[in-house]
């Protein structure tokens, strides 16, 4: 079944925002997101399936090739840029929150990576999150209360998951709302060190 224009897999949500961070080519989107890579501690796509993304973003018409640059190591890179489709379904990714607490360890956490990295304010995400998580976890209270044997079990582990993903978002909003006020209280001779903003337990 065909894929709605919007609805792209995490890998290629992930190289769509690479690409929307400048100009850029496949190779250096796929050295980002290698294992070790500054997005693939993330999440992270082999090179192959990063140059299937970028086909799938260019068909969907959120980045397009703009030219080509000469490599040392092999044919000429196709630099690409973001489109404002593709921003604008980017930002939209960007601000929901994801559906089920399992996606918390990926989607959350490669939302909030490029928020931090597009020094974007994460605070109205992880607000929306914790309202769809704490929902959840409401309704969990009650299913576990109600259920008996193996069925309680899988239910309690569920709510277990879904309290630590609230206190994960807490810690994280503690986090943003510090470097918001940190930030603030910088000035031009006064760059943001661990000297001017400190964490408040020391």
């Amino acid at each position: 079944m065909a894929r709605v224009r919007d609805q792209l897999t995490a890998g290629e949500w992930a190289v769509l925002a690479l690409v929307a961070e400048g100009p850029t080519h496949g190779f250096a989107i796929a050295r980002a997101m290698a294992p070790d890579g500054e997005i693939g501690k993330v999440w992270s796509l082999p090179r192959p399936r990063v140059y299937s993304a970028i086909d799938a973003l260019t068909a969907r018409e959120f980045a397009e090739p703009v030219a080509t640059i000469a490599s040392r190591s092999g044919p000429r890179r196709t630099v690409l840029e973001v489109t404002t489709p593709g921003r604008r379904a980017l930002a939209n990714w960007l601000a929901a929150p994801v559906e089920h607490v399992r996606d918390a360890r990926s989607l959350l956490l490669l939302k909030l990576v490029f928020l931090d990295r597009s020094r974007l304010d994460p605070a109205p995400l992880l607000r929306a999150q914790r309202l769809r998580f704490e929902s959840l976890a409401d309704r969990l209270l009650v299913a576990v209360a109600q259920a008996r044997g193996f069925d309680q079990t899988v239910l309690s582990w569920r709510l277990e998951s879904a309290t630590a993903a609230i206190r994960f978002i807490d810690t994280a909003m503690k986090h943003a709302d510090r470097d918001a006020t940190c930030a603030q209280s910088a000035t031009p001779r006064q760059p943001l060190t661990e000297t001017v903003c400190q964490d408040a337990s020391g």
